[in-house]
């Protein structure tokens, strides 16, 4: 540009400026009138939204009177835009308006061109660069207008994922507390809820594949929430029965998942969550499915109760325990088996791949061992207890 244009540029801006009042009423006007549908401003008080219209055809004018560098990082149309970002004025509305201000100041500069002497070259070069200014200055406001919806984001997601840990941790028997959380994620604070908790793959995918969409298209309510180390569903029963909502979702697994059973409303959300973490903890490290509680009763006691199960395990078991590893599993693999198979020494040799004779003589040895006869419900209760939580612990091995 050469130097005398610039000088005339300066002049058209310089001589603008004692119009700027003018202009910004015309802004407004424009804004409301021209193409009013394109038009949503109804969060910004009428006298704010002048005064920004003002500083924005002041800044235009600015930065053609000092031909100010790098109008993409301006200040003022930042401050706008990230201002507008966070009350919810549609980006398309702010650009609109930039664009309606450029079009204003250049019908000023033009009009201003008659008045002060400057030459041809020098007008087409003031648009030139107005409008350089204009796009600049847009630039500026959606990278700021972007930047806060972003953090708006990034804060609203902190602030839903900490409404989530307090409502595990047992904050909505805060009646207050469990109002908001039901406002915030839309579900009723008196309803049947399920908690499902799923332990995400080595890989990273996740356990259940698309539970919430399937869910959705059931018009099941649900709420999702992510850790380390699972991922945790809430879900909305309404007047669902839980079993047919977990039929729906089993098909869904990949990995090992676990589901609570049904509680009344948010403040026994923690239990259910409680809940459902001890039923995973039930399953077997390579398992996959969806498994409720009522599949892991008696794995759930023992769970509950680890010191308890660990006497158990030394008291009912431990003379067996403490024999050669090859020897120990052989007793203990066919214990198991002939407890799972109601207790039939035929049926069991089938599944060791055995003589009937030699699971007779085995569970003589383990009676003898143990010192006490294998027969009897409570014997079998013991028994399975027992090998249960020896199964549990070896699990967390």
């Amino acid at each position: 540009m050469q130097s005398n244009d610039s000088a005339d540029i300066r002049a058209l801006a310089e001589a603008c400026r004692a119009d700027l009042s003018a202009l910004t009423d015309k802004l407004i006007t424009a804004v409301f009138t021209d193409n009013p549908e394109w038009t949503d401003y109804t969060s910004v008080p009428r006298a704010e939204l002048r005064d920004a219209c003002g500083r924005y055809l002041a800044r235009v004018l600015d930065r053609l009177s000092t031909a100010a560098p790098n109008p993409e990082t301006d200040e003022v149309a930042a401050a706008i835009g990230g201002h507008r970002a966070a009350q919810g004025v549609p980006l398309e509305a702010m650009l609109r308006t930039f664009r309606l201000g450029g079009r204003i100041v250049w019908e000023a500069l033009l009009d201003r061109a008659e008045t002060v002497a400057v030459t041809p070259h020098a007008i087409r070069a003031t648009g030139t660069a107005m409008w350089t200014v204009i796009d600049g200055l847009s630039s500026a406001l959606s990278t700021a207008y972007r930047n806060t919806k972003l953090d708006m984001v990034g804060r609203d997601e902190r602030r839903r994922y900490a409404l989530i840990e307090d409502l595990l941790a047992g904050r909505a028997h805060d009646t207050t507390f469990a109002a908001r959380t039901g406002r915030e994620f839309n579900i009723p604070l008196d309803n049947g809820y399920l908690v499902i908790v799923a332990e995400p793959l080595p890989d990273g995918r996740a356990a259940l594949s698309g539970p919430e969409t399937v869910l959705t298209a059931l018009g099941i309510r649900s709420v999702w929430h992510n850790r380390r180390e699972v991922v945790i569903g809430l879900v909305s029963l309404a007047d669902r029965d839980a079993d047919v909502v977990l039929d729906h979702l089993r098909p869904l697994a990949r990995g090992r998942a676990a589901a609570s059973p049904a509680v009344p409303g948010l403040a026994n959300v923690d239990s259910a969550h409680n809940l459902a973490r001890v039923t995973l903890d039930a399953m077997p490290a390579n398992a996959v499915g969806l498994i409720s509680l009522n599949d892991r009763y008696p794995e759930a006691l023992l769970l509950r109760s680890p010191d308890l199960a660990e006497l158990l395990v030394a008291h009912i078991l431990g003379p067996i325990l403490v024999l050669q590893p090859g020897d120990r599993d052989g007793l203990i693999g066919t214990l198991s088996e002939w407890l799972a198979n109601s207790c039939s020494a035929a049926n069991a040799a089938v599944r060791l791949h055995c003589h009937r004779n030699t699971v007779l003589n085995r569970l003589q040895r383990i009676s003898a061992l143990l010192d006490r006869p294998l027969e009897g419900q409570r014997t079998y209760l013991e028994l399975s207890l027992a090998l249960t939580a020896l199964e549990l612990s070896r699990g967390r091995a």
